[in-house]
């Protein structure tokens, strides 16, 4: 039988910001894209599924007003590649250096 499919944990702090923030999990490959072949045939169900990032709801907010669910599948797929985004690493630093209660304007 296999094993169950466990999600990483949730850590203290947005994984992009490092506030001790309440957090929210940020599908890396999007949900309503794991159907898709384009998805399937890069990424095993596993990997859809646990490729998570626990973020703040600013941060969330900002990573899906800057790219499509496309774009995020396919380019934005991990930390590291979201923050080689110059307008996400841009806001992330600005956000990082505000206090844990501060939410942007949208």
């Amino acid at each position: 039988m296999a094993e169950p499919i466990r999600l990483p944990p949730q850590p203290e702090a947005c994984e992009l910001c490092l506030r001790a923030v309440p957090l929210t999990r940020h599908h890396l490959i999007p949900k309503a894209l794991h159907d898709k072949p384009y998805v399937q045939k890069r990424y095993a169900r596993s990997e859809r599924i646990t490729a998570t990032l626990w973020v703040c709801r600013a941060c969330h907010n900002q990573i899906h007003k800057l790219f499509s669910e496309k774009e995020l599948a396919l380019t934005y797929n991990c930390r590291e590649a979201l923050l080689g985004d110059e307008g996400l690493r841009t806001f992330v630093e600005w956000l990082a250096s505000k206090p844990a209660g501060f939410m942007p304007r949208p």
